[in-house]
């Protein structure tokens, strides 16, 4: 979910459209892509989506938010006593 995040964000960084580059090619809307590297794209995602998962992971896995943090509504039920 994370690289996908990611790789939909990626899709919009740095895109030149082919009226900014000034060369529309017939048949195609002038919005389209003038290049388009998706392998770079793909290896740039994969290294942001190791890295934000990293640290989401160091984060859960540290204790400092557990799931009871993010329970919203209660689903959890009540927390039990201490030593049970």
């Amino acid at each position: 979910v994370i690289w996908f995040m990611v790789f939909f964000i990626a899709l919009q960084v740095r895109t030149r459209s082919q009226a900014e580059a000034g060369s529309i090619v017939p048949g195609t809307p002038a919005s389209a892509p003038s290049e388009f590297n998706m392998k770079r794209r793909m290896i740039w995602t994969t290294v942001a989506a190791v890295l934000l998962w990293s640290v989401i992971a160091a984060i859960i896995l540290s204790g400092r938010v557990t799931l009871r943090d993010i329970d919203w509504f209660g689903r959890l039920g009540p927390e039990a006593p201490a030593g049970q």
